[in-house]
């Protein structure tokens, strides 16, 4: 090699032997012109099809995101109508002192509601998880109209003959049961309808946390103007022509057209985007996870005697056109339906899953009852009749202004919880639960437990600290409550109680389902919620009946009861149940075999 050339420079030397070099301009022989190009017209119609194929997948995209988010309005819009049943205060102290109802009854529809709101999510979740949400808000539709038609009439007849004392002919109490059993049914149905709608739409999203806090924030939202509808529009005249009750009737009547017409127009608008392509993600994530090394879908489907890959006998002929289509249609179906099922398993056999269920069960129970029973409540913080019936007393309040109180406060904690969680918590990776012990994630960070992460190098909250917090603020209202410096000063300081209730209740029903949806994947979300969701039944249930039995203990000949000794002990014991489920949800997320230990982000 040349000087030059390991100076990088190039010496005419260097050019092979037998090259042709450039002649002067007189010397060169003029070359043939090149041969026509005829694939002019070939390059042409390639790029008019990759442009048409590009224009065609962003119009698809453009649908895809349109019906995304629409979906997503009309959830919201859903759930700001759907919680009706949180407006049960504004009227239940009529069904007393209107229609002869002892405290005992009014339990019994309140109970009647509590199940009927949550046994049914887990059917509801399933119906969602596998056939869509159009179908249950259908039946939605159709429940709601009839039930509070069939509750407005029942009112409007008056107190039943079994109320004593020639109370009237109206219709058995046991009709308002069924008219709630109802309300409480469609109110289930529609709230898990929207909700596991923007729980799937938004599984892959960074704003997950967002997607469910809006609705469920939504469903919070709807007890406040829901109950200025009543209180203000559509109330009675008195006999000086004021402002007197709500007119129940009417406002039954007005629930009925209105969810209603919401559940119907949710039949077109509640649809779910991209499933398959999630569906498709968990089931690759399964088989690489070393939980299920071989899959037993397709092992099931492609090598049952034939080896992966192979056609059966039976398949020499493949299907082709319509019946290809429906041979794809019937394997995606069946790969759904294993998937739902595997996840599903999984979540019934996580130990952490019965630690989170039990601390839910102790917190939503006293949250649930208390809500329902604060405008019996309300009576009680008057030690005498006259004070109670006196709308000049300096600390009388009505049951409007403490729904609205309980709505705003639950309104903003689920959205702020929900976006804080978005912000602050650790990055939780889709399919973060299905790491076995063989999965290359899993392997790599064995090897180096610092291996970098979306989350290292940022401040983080986890949302079980969120979800504590919260739970602490219920517990301090009932706390307050229960001590009896609310009484006789109704007017501000029940004030301070409902607006911790509704921060501290309205945060667990957010961040509850978004841990649920990081720790068990967002598949199966619309069952594995349902079945949590279920727990605040009992719970409900157990803490209006405590309750109830405390009020009538103290009640009078009339039947009402006045002073802090009706509800002192009910309330000491609700505030006991939200610090020991703080114990169960902590041991969920630290405990042996925690999520912590698992690695799992929340």
């Amino acid at each position: 090699m040349s000087q030059d050339v390991r100076n990088n420079k190039i010496n005419k030397l260097d050019y092979p032997s037998g090259s042709t070099r450039l002649l002067p301009n007189s010397q060169r022989i003029a070359s043939p012109p090149p041969p026509a190009d005829h694939s002019g017209s070939v390059r042409d119609h390639f790029f008019e099809s990759v442009a048409e194929g590009i224009e065609a997948r962003d119009k698809e995209h453009i649908q895809t995101e349109f019906v995304r988010y629409l979906s997503f309005v009309w959830s919201i819009i859903s759930c700001l109508c759907a919680g009706s049943i949180t407006t049960f205060s504004l009227y239940s102290h009529l069904f007393q002192t209107r229609l002869h109802y002892s405290q005992y009854q009014v339990t019994t529809v309140t109970i009647a509601i509590q199940f009927a709101l949550y046994l049914p999510v887990p059917l509801f979740g399933y119906l969602c998880d596998r056939y869509g949400p159009r179908w249950p808000a259908v039946f939605v539709a159709i429940v709601f109209a009839a039930s509070y038609t069939l509750a407005a009439f029942a009112y409007r007849s008056g107190p039943p003959p079994e109320a004593g004392s020639g109370a009237g002919d109206g219709w058995h109490y046991s009709i308002m049961i069924i008219a709630y059993i109802g309300i409480g049914l469609s109110t289930s149905g529609l709230y898990l309808a929207s909700v596991s709608t923007c729980a799937k739409n938004f599984a892959r999203s960074k704003n997950k946390g967002f997607a469910l806090a809006a609705p469920i924030a939504a469903f919070g939202l709807s007890g406040m103007w829901l109950s200025q509808v009543g209180s203000k529009l559509l109330y009675e005249r008195n006999f000086d022509s004021s402002r007197g009750d709500i007119d129940v009737f009417k406002y039954f009547i007005f629930l009925a057209a209105l969810l209603g017409g919401v559940g119907l127009i949710g039949f077109f608008l509640l649809r779910i985007v991209d499933e398959e392509q999630l569906i498709d993600e968990a089931v690759e994530e399964l088989e690489r996870s070393g939980l299920l090394p071989e899959s037993q879908f397709f092992h099931n489907q492609e090598t049952a005697t034939n080896g992966y890959g192979t056609l059966s006998p039976v398949h020499t002929n493949p299907p082709t056109g319509d019946d290809l289509q429906k041979t794809l249609q019937e394997q995606e179906a069946q790969k759904k339906k294993w998937l739902l099922n595997a996840e599903t398993h999984r979540f019934l056999t996580d130990p952490t899953m019965w630690w989170l269920a039990a601390g839910f069960f102790l917190v939503s129970g006293p949250g649930d009852a208390f809500i329902t029973n604060f405008g019996t409540i309300l009576g009680t913080l008057y030690s005498t009749p006259k004070d109670a019936a006196d709308p000049s007393h300096p600390a009388h309040t009505s049951a409007a202004t403490h729904v609205t109180i309980i709505a705003i406060g639950s309104t903003i904690a689920r959205l702020l919880s929900g976006t804080l969680s978005d912000i602050l918590a650790p990055s939780a990776e889709l399919g973060q639960h299905r790491r076995g012990p063989a999965s290359t994630t899993t392997s790599l960070q064995s090897l180096n437990p610092d291996l970098d992460t979306e989350s290292k190098g940022r401040f983080t909250i986890s949302r079980v600290t969120l979800l504590l917090s919260s739970m602490l603020l219920l517990s301090i209202g009932f706390a307050i409550l229960a001590s009896g410096t609310v009484q006789d000063h109704a007017s501000p300081r029940f004030g301070i109680v409902t607006g911790l209730v509704g921060v501290g209740y309205g945060a667990t029903f957010s961040l509850t389902p978004i841990i649920i949806s990081c720790v068990w994947g967002a598949e199966g979300f619309g069952l594995h919620w349902g079945l949590i969701a279920m727990v605040p039944s009992v719970g409900g249930a157990v803490w209006g009946l405590i309750y109830a039995a405390g009020y009538s203990d103290h009640a009078g000949e009339d039947g009402r009861c006045y002073g802090a000794q009706c509800y002192a002990g009910a309330f000491w014991g609700m505030a006991v149940a939200v610090w020991v489920a703080s114990a169960f949800m902590l041991w969920a997320w630290r405990g042996p075999g925690g999520w912590k230990a698992r690695g799992i982000a929340v």
